[in-house]
């Protein structure tokens, strides 16, 4: 059982990443979904943050109320200085480190990959009904724009790059995950509602949402993107560092792609099958080096526990020293008693020998 339930820890944070790139990929297609309906992007965050935070709100105030610490200036002027001063170490000359920055390097490269080079189309047999379809698409240039999709892709990876290390240092200020995440949602929906209010304007109709694709890709990515996947992800994060949290993120490219060429009809290129491998083979580079780091952490800290327990060799010669001293104020003291002793004992045989006739 003590096997089974290690095995189980060690496994948890795997299977829970996983879960979220899940998810992560199943909201891109129920948005796809939204969209396609005419639904705005802008209102599409704004009611999933609004959903997220009424969601999480129960839970937060019941569950952090003996963890939940205040938020303070000092608390947040802190994460912001330890959102400065504090990054991931890296040594270059160990040889999982240099895996850790290659693994990383072939993690975007892998998604750049996906994202700007097609290839040649795979002939798979659920895919083949659209061919005629995409050709057209393509001559006419209907609603795609590669590169412009790059950029925003590039974008959101390093605007969620720096949400992930700003929040890996919140939390060590602000160790309410819940409560953490409740915040996160509801900020999200006061700035998001600014910036729909001011796109949008007036159009009342963007703002309406029915009981269809709608509402449910408002519901599922409140619940599961926003709520659930937030929450995991402050676990995680705690327990495994930004690194081994933002290395999944690419994956989410490969679910969608397979998922979409399912759903949706997609074709498949040779490039995005290209970009797959090399975000699945860079992710366990990535990994590989967060374990060494992990055993590294470990090893260390059993030798500064060695270090506590025994003393040092310094340690041990102050400690020779002040017994040596000890013992020769011991000897010291003692010479004085005996000689203390042997004056006494002349001064009474004087004495009673002068009262002997």
């Amino acid at each position: 059982m003590a096997v089974s339930a290690s095995i189980y820890n060690q496994a948890t944070p795997y299977l829970a990443m996983i879960f979220m790139r899940f998810g992560s990929a199943g909201m891109s297609i129920v948005a796809k979904f939204a969209l396609n309906k005419g639904m705005s992007q802008h209102v599409l965050v704004v009611y999933r943050f609004a959903i997220a935070t009424v969601v999480l709100a129960p839970f937060a105030f019941v569950f952090d109320r003996k963890v939940r610490p205040k938020m303070t200036l000092s608390v947040f002027l802190q994460i912001l200085l330890l959102g400065l001063l504090e990054l991931e170490k890296v040594n270059v000359r160990k040889m999982h480190c240099q895996a850790k920055i290659l693994g990383t390097i072939l993690t975007v490269g892998g998604a750049m990959i996906m994202t700007l080079i097609n290839g040649p189309m795979l002939p798979l047999p659920w895919t083949k009904v659209n061919k005629i379809q995409h050709q057209s698409t393509v001559s006419s240039n209907i609603k795609e724009d590669p590169l412009k999709g790059a950029f925003m892709i590039l974008s959101g990876c390093v605007c969620w790059a720096c949400f992930v290390i700003l929040q890996a240092f919140t939390l060590k200020s602000y160790p309410a995950e819940l409560s953490l995440t409740t915040l996160v949602c509801l900020m999200g929906t006061i700035e998001g509602a600014i910036v729909a209010l001011v796109i949008e304007g007036n159009n009342a109709a963007a703002w309406s949402i029915h009981w269809d694709s709608k509402l449910f890709a408002a519901v599922y990515s409140g619940v599961v993107c926003s709520g659930i996947a937030y929450y995991i992800g402050a676990v995680v994060i705690q327990a495994k560092g930004p690194v081994f949290y933002a290395a999944f993120n690419p994956l989410t490219m490969v679910i969608v792609a397979i998922m979409s060429s399912f759903i949706f009809s997609e074709i498949m290129f040779l490039g995005r099958v290209i970009g797959a491998i090399v975000i699945v083979f860079g992710l366990y580079l990535v990994l590989w080096a967060k374990s060494k780091d992990q055993q590294i952490k470990s090893s260390d800290s059993d030798v500064d526990s060695n270090n506590k327990a025994a003393p040092s060799v310094e340690q041990m010669a102050t400690i020779n020293e002040t017994s040596r001293t000890s013992n020769q104020d011991f000897v010291l003291l003692d010479v004085r008693r005996v000689t203390l002793v042997d004056d006494h004992d002349q001064s009474i045989t004087k004495e009673n020998q002068k009262q002997i006739p």
